[in-house]
């Protein structure tokens, strides 16, 4: 997003910054009334806040009468971190939680794009892809486990189990192909609404292929997948809760909507 909206020293303050190891993220959900903009500085808090506290910058929205503003914001003050309701079974290493933005300065060295540029189409669908490739680093994770598992124990020497595996593969790597088309044309400088119908079926895809490779493991693991020292555990807890993106129906039923009202077929090369 700096490089899409911001300014050329916004950019050469990034590049400084990913080469000092800085840590940087994206905060949009809040609690209510929400984050807004008032005598040249942030009011309000954000909640799902990824590292809160610990990552060093994080891109936020505010609320104005012409749309949602982006701010660079420091987020490492853990004073103004709270991740006490971060209760949940997976994804605890994250540290997120709510986040207070309250006096932190919005300026031209923070204030990044104008308003409405963060939900700019078909950036802002279409830049889902981003987080299914994380989802998708999550179902290989489990994918490796269980080919551990298999490859070490006689389990993998049963055709049903090796059947079993055979099928999670191959959901995971046709994820992969999909993540990996859907990047490539969400990123391409000529990308289109026909974009966000790519990515929002691909979404579909990874989630399927997770919630099929996580059932393998479980099932060819067996209650040992579930003990809390097996790594299995873990993965799985956090890849169930990744996958847990917003509108998953919403956005398959979108998708299909727009195939539908058109030939995809017939003009696109992937096909």
């Amino acid at each position: 997003m700096i490089a899409w909206h911001g300014s050329a020293e916004q950019r050469r303050t990034l590049d400084a910054d990913l080469a000092a190891g800085k840590v940087l993220g994206v905060w949009n959900t809040e609690p209510a009334p929400g984050v807004t903009i008032a005598q040249g500085g942030l009011r309000g808090a954000k909640s799902y806040a990824t590292g809160a506290g610990h990552i060093d910058i994080a891109v936020v929205t505010a609320a104005t009468s012409e749309g949602k503003q982006m701010v660079l914001a420091h987020a490492s003050d853990p004073a103004r971190a709270d991740p006490s309701a971060w209760r949940v079974r997976g994804m605890r290493a994250t540290v997120s939680g709510t986040y207070d933005l309250t006096g932190l300065p919005v300026n031209a060295a923070t204030r990044l794009g104008a308003p409405g540029d963060y939900e700019c189409e078909p950036r802002f669908s279409a830049g889902a892809w981003r987080f299914t490739a994380v989802q998708l680093g999550g179902v290989e994770h489990v994918l490796t486990l269980l080919r551990d598992h298999l490859a070490a124990s006689p389990a993998g020497q049963d055709p049903i189990h090796r059947a079993r595996f055979g099928k999670a593969l191959a959901a995971a790597r046709s994820a992969y192909l999909w993540v990996r088309e859907a990047a490539d044309r969400a990123e391409a400088p000529n990308a289109g609404p026909e974009t966000i119908s790519f990515v929002l079926m691909t979404r579909g895809v990874v989630e399927e292929a997770g919630l099929a490779v996580m059932e393998a493991a479980a099932r060819s693991v067996g209650t040992r997948a579930f003990f809390v020292d097996n790594p299995l555990d873990q993965a799985c807890r956090d890849l169930a809760l990744y996958l847990r993106q917003p509108v998953p129906d919403q956005a398959l039923d979108r998708a299909a909507a727009a195939f539908l009202a058109q030939d995809a077929w017939a003009d696109d090369p992937l096909w």
